[in-house]
């Protein structure tokens, strides 16, 4: 049966979407050649409700089948666009579909009146790869994302001796607070603190689906302050552990904080029955870090650009 589009409608969708992404996960034995379903709640909990507010009805486009959705194109940031198709479906015909969907709802708009769209496409995929090239995208100079992955067959590297610090999960809603300036200072070390917008977007973090407090792991200095983390994601039925975010204070990195936490995390998540861990990575030190703790396997997705 060929597949028909339609825009996402109502919160159902939303647990359709999880359900669909879950089986595609298996299908692709576990590779992340459609988002994950953590990825997906991150970006509806926290990168959707958080930063951008779109209007789902708007920028998600599915597509199904015998009343299964077998496709779907959407958004993380702006001007960007994901494709999640099930393998018996993925032929020209929809893939141009999706495209033109994605052209039609998701392109930033430029100030010069162009506008641009930024398209995601596995490095493996060269039917999409030669529709895109078609219609006159370019590989993008952006960094591809690497989206890595790890057996708990391999032996869990041990963290070195932490001297001062002690690794732990994160406390009750009174932490919450030193955790969202945590998060502002490890992933924006050149911004002035007068941009830091507060905590309280963390709640959203702790709203999704799959959130383990257990899994929230933090090093924490002697003086009590925050100084790493690892957030883990443990999906049971994909037996999948997703580490998102990793990050360190710009005043406690090179102590070996990144591993530890990750290290701890990493037995958390075998304990509950993980088979498989997941991690992307973009920047050398994140790279060289996950490499040091085992996901040496990776994924291209790589991002491919056009402007009209």
């Amino acid at each position: 049966m060929k597949p028909t589009p339609r825009t996402y409608q109502t919160e159902n969708d939303y647990w359709q979407i999880r359900e669909f992404l879950r089986a595609l996960s298996l299908i692709n034995d576990r590779h992340d050649y459609a988002w994950s379903l953590l990825r997906w709640d991150y970006w509806v909990w926290h990168v959707n409700m958080n930063i951008f507010q779109f209007d789902p009805r708007e920028v998600v486009t599915l597509w199904e089948a015998d009343g299964q959705i077998v496709a779907m194109v959407n958004p993380d940031g702006r001007g960007e666009a994901f494709f999640q198709i099930h393998p018996a479906y993925h032929d020209p015909e929809l893939i141009s579909g999706m495209l033109e969907a994605a052209e039609s709802k998701l392109p930033k708009q430029m100030d010069d009146d162009k506008k641009e769209l930024l398209a995601w496409v596995n490095a493996e995929d060269e039917t999409m790869k030669g529709i895109l090239a078609g219609r006159g995208y370019i590989r993008s100079k952006y960094s591809a994302e690497h989206m890595r992955r790890r057996f708990f067959t391999r032996p869990i590297p041990d963290p070195v001796p932490l001297n001062g610090y002690t690794v732990r999960a994160l406390g009750d809603e009174s932490e919450l607070p030193a955790r969202s300036w945590l998060s502002w200072k490890a992933f924006h070390p050149d911004e002035p603190d007068e941009k830091y917008g507060g905590w309280e977007w963390y709640k959203n973090i702790q709203r999704v689906p799959i959130y383990r407090r257990d899994l929230d792991i933090v090093a924490v200095a002697e003086d009590g302050e925050l100084a790493a983390f690892c957030t883990v994601w443990f999906d049971d039925v994909t037996r999948t552990a997703v580490f998102e975010p990793v990050g360190t204070h710009p005043g406690h990195q090179k102590r070996g904080l990144g591993k530890a936490v990750m290290s701890e995390g990493l037995h958390r998540a075998q304990r509950l029955g993980a088979t498989l861990a997941t991690v992307s990575s973009y920047g050398t030190a994140a790279h060289a870090l996950y490499e040091s703790m085992g996901f040496t396997e990776f994924d291209l997705l790589e991002p491919w650009i056009r402007e009209w």
